[in-house]
């Protein structure tokens, strides 16, 4: 792209040469090879998260000053969006740890929270993995945690855990179930080698099947008091999940723009290669048309995760923009298909690949009921607090 699609493909608060993004960029090659075949197979991409801990990504987030790369949140959306371009499965598993990684990172620079310390130490040195329940954990909670001496017994089954096999931590949290009345849930970290905790074999999907989100299943674990991060109110929105919604979706997304974008470069590369049509340009502009609303649409998410100040507000903004690039996304997939007409239907091209994935978009929080509801209701001074 050059000029405006320059300026939007790459937000100013991120160096296009900064060493994640550097790194990133002399993987999509071999990252792209194998991307297919994780496809046709169900496969976990774990080959592909092998590099990804060689090249020094999956500490990209942790502070410079705690051993990690330094890496903020626009430098890790581009990341993320330049390995979407080679393989979508890849970029949108890598998401989940990244996310994990950037909202502690971003809890000790600006709010001052020494408890996040030791482990992001730890993903530093040790180059851990940490999995991401949030398709099982929104504001709700799930899985049952029952109180007993020093602690807590945890049984959970937890979906869509992407890049269960190579993870090391599940970030998750269950229901404690006062007997009064009040229901709380309690956030800790599972070790995935516990014995207590299996991975079952379940992600067998429409699209984004290298991710391996397979189901953790958690069998009467022992979470001592002190290992139980923070604790809340069930169903209620809690000023931790503030931080989580500003910052998570913009680097959740950039993974969405990524595949959207990398199907505009398949679909105009294949037009040029044949008579282009009155018809054809006008598909092809109308898809350009629709993936700079998308990268406009991410752009603003960033814009406001960088402003440092999450909040109702915030998590609003960010919702909206959320949807709108998730629809500007995927409708510019489904013009690329049309660009290139019915070869698009082969999977050897490539976009057969793109298509399903992208529609991975509509399905994170807040889905669109819930995201209406809540920007209506900030519209109209109504309470948010309840709704998700």
């Amino acid at each position: 792209m050059q000029g405006l699609a320059d300026t939007l493909a790459r937000p100013e608060t991120a160096e296009p040469t900064s060493s994640a993004v550097e790194r990133a960029s002399a993987l999509v090659g071999v990252i792209a090879e194998r991307a297919a075949a994780a496809d046709e197979t169900d496969g976990f991409v774990r080959e592909n998260y092998e590099l990804l801990q060689e090249a020094g990504l999956v500490e990209a987030g942790v502070p410079a000053e705690l051993g990690g790369g330094g890496a903020e949140l626009p430098e890790l959306a581009e990341m993320l969006r330049t390995i979407a371009h080679a393989c979508g499965s890849t970029a949108l598993a890598f998401a989940m740890h990244t996310h994990q990684v950037a909202i502690p990172a971003w809890r000790w620079r600006h709010q001052g929270v020494t408890a996040v310390e030791p482990l992001l130490r730890r993903i530093a040195a040790e180059r851990l993995i940490l999995l991401s329940s949030g398709g099982s954990d929104w504001i709700g909670g799930s899985g049952k945690a029952e109180k007993v001496d020093g602690g807590y017994r945890v049984t959970a089954r937890k979906a869509f855990t992407s890049g269960a096999e190579a993870g090391s931590i599940l970030m998750t949290g269950a229901i404690f179930d006062a007997g009064d009345g009040t229901r709380s849930v309690i956030h800790f970290g599972a070790s995935m080698k516990a014995p207590e905790v299996h991975i079952e074999d379940t992600w067998h999907t429409l699209g984004m099947r290298g991710t391996g989100s397979n189901d953790v299943v958690i069998d009467n674990l022992f979470i001592p008091d002190q290992n139980v991060a923070f604790s809340r109110k069930s169903g209620e929105w809690h000023p931790v999940f503030q931080v989580i919604a500003t910052l998570a979706f913009p680097l959740i997304y950039a993974v969405y723009l990524g595949v959207a974008e990398s199907a505009r470069d398949l679909a105009l590369e294949a037009a040029r290669k044949r008579p282009v049509s009155d018809d054809t340009t006008r598909l092809a502009g109308r898809m350009e048309t629709e993936l700079r609303a998308a990268q406009l649409a991410h752009r603003w998410m960033l814009d406001v995760a960088m402003r440092n100040s999450p909040s109702a507000e915030s998590v609003n903004e960010v919702m909206i923009a959320r949807s709108l690039t998730a629809r500007h996304a995927i409708k510019a997939v489904e013009l690329a298909m049309e660009v290139v007409g019915g070869a698009s239907f082969y999977r050897a091209n490539g976009l057969e690949r793109r298509f399903r994935d992208i529609q991975g978009a509509r399905y994170h929080p807040l889905q669109a009921g819930p995201q209406e509801r809540y920007a209506g209701a900030v519209a109209l001074g109504q309470p948010v607090a309840n709704i998700f």
